[in-house]
């Protein structure tokens, strides 16, 4: 299945809204394990949530690095 995988960074210094954004097309069957290959840290958490339009968002926090993945069907 084709995704437009957008890739949020938010910024950790207090007062700066900033985030870094990436955008990207994949092909997936299997968009945990493409989650799951952000989590190269040490200590990480995986939150997940399904939305009734078929996006799927992946909270992430790795190493204390905050990040989404959302995952939106084409």
């Amino acid at each position: 299945m084709t995704y437009e995988m957008i890739r949020e960074i938010f910024n950790l210094c207090s007062n700066n809204q900033m985030r870094d954004v990436f955008v990207r097309q994949i092909e997936t069957d299997d968009t945990d394990a493409v989650a799951r290959s952000f989590c190269t840290g040490k200590d990480f958490t995986l939150e997940k949530e399904v939305k009734d339009d078929g996006t799927v968002i992946y909270d992430l926090t790795v190493d204390g690095l905050r990040q989404r993945l959302s995952f939106t069907p084409d």
